[in-house]
């Protein structure tokens, strides 16, 4: 199956009075959600209901917002990482900055192996 795109008209974010491109936008087909997660995987193994894997799941959120919170890389095996990264305005010396500068934070993806060679393998339709 191929990933779906739209094309957007765009300007240049760092050259505003150059004209606006065109460029391609992922298009979602729709949300898969934990509970569906779940029983996805339940259906997969004879020994755990979609109430057990539900529940381990909202464990893993949990725990996975504590290790980040305290600054750990969270490391899922072939699955991938996560991390928090930020963003910040520079200070002229490391003694000005403080953490004001700081403008923007976000958890970062790392894929694993398997995700790797999907996203290198992806097929794309124009919606």
């Amino acid at each position: 199956m191929a990933v779906k795109y739209v094309v957007v008209q765009r300007p240049n974010p760092l050259k505003q009075e150059e004209p606006k491109k065109w460029y391609a936008s992922a298009k979602s087909t729709g949300d898969f959600t934990f509970r569906k997660l779940s029983k996805e995987i339940a259906e997969g193994s004879t020994t755990v209901s979609d109430t057990d894997v539900l529940a381990v799941l909202n464990d893993l959120t949990k725990i996975l917002k504590r290790h980040l919170e305290n600054g750990e890389i969270v490391r899922f095996g072939d699955f991938g990482s996560f991390q928090v990264t930020l963003g910040s305005s520079g200070a002229e010396t490391e003694g000005k900055f403080n953490a004001s500068l700081i403008k923007s934070k976000k958890v970062t993806f790392r894929p694993g192996i398997d995700l790797r060679e999907m996203m290198n393998n992806l097929k794309f339709e124009k919606a």
